[in-house]
């Protein structure tokens, strides 16, 4: 069962009406408390907690506060990851056996923030921030029995921004790494946009398998799936056969 909603965060997201993590895991919670999911399937379940950056987005606390200092920001920072920390908690009290939480992958390597050098680079403030929030998750959850990381950071930056001669073997398969396959045309605009008349405002690659990025923040399928190939292994041995069986 999936209570996820796009564009949610640890906190409100103030343009998107989208429920925040914790009121995601209350929803879950009430189908507990009903009934309607047993004791026995909480057993049997991994539950997923994915937060991939919008607390850090444009219209976030983040992005529209006012901050004085670094660690003004460190502390921000510190608050979306005890927040997790407090839904794992929860989650772990309803009875789910093991929960997965992916880290933040490399934000300031997504087309959105390499646009600016023509796609050649990654930002690193972005980076920056994405590696205290992982440094923060850590620190809080390595204190906790059966709960997993899902090192997206590492998984992405072996593919996108490895060091020369670096990298994991799926990232010869993209030649295009820092930029989207599918582009808008129009400033302001955004991938699948088209005007009154029906005409398309963005471009798209010859080949999305070859290209990391599908738009200015997601990767394509061929990017995901090289992405789990890193991923899973680690994974399998935190799902071990007598659990999943």
């Amino acid at each position: 069962m999936t209570f996820a909603f796009g564009g949610a965060g640890v906190f409100k997201v103030k343009t998107k009406k989208v429920p925040t993590l914790a009121a995601q895991v209350q929803a879950f919670k009430r189908l507990v408390n009903d009934g309607v999911i047993s004791t026995h399937q909480l057993h049997h379940s991994v539950a997923l907690i994915a937060i991939s950056g919008n607390d850090y987005m444009s219209d976030s606390d983040f992005e529209t506060g006012f901050y004085t200092s670094f660690d003004d920001l460190d502390t921000y920072i510190g608050n979306v990851a005890t927040e997790i920390l407090d839904n794992v908690a929860q989650l772990q009290m309803l009875g789910v056996r093991k929960v997965l939480v992916n880290n933040l992958h490399p934000i300031g390597c997504t087309p959105l923030h390499t646009s600016s050098n023509n796609y050649t680079t990654c930002d690193l403030l972005g980076n920056y921030g994405a590696s205290v929030h992982n440094k923060y998750l850590k620190q809080m959850l390595d204190e906790r029995d059966n709960v997993h990381i899902l090192d997206l950071y590492t998984a992405f930056t072996d593919i996108v921004n490895h060091a020369p001669g670096g990298g994991s073997d799926q990232s010869k398969d993209f030649k295009g790494k820092l930029s989207p396959c599918c582009e808008s045309t129009d400033e302001g605009g955004f991938c699948g946009e088209r005007s009154h008349s029906g005409k398309r405002l963005y471009d798209l690659c010859e080949n999305p398998d070859k290209t990391f990025y599908w738009d200015q923040t997601h990767p394509t399928h061929a990017g995901w799936e090289a992405v789990m190939m890193a991923l899973q292994q680690p994974l399998m041995e935190f799902l071990d056969e007598d659990y999943i069986a």
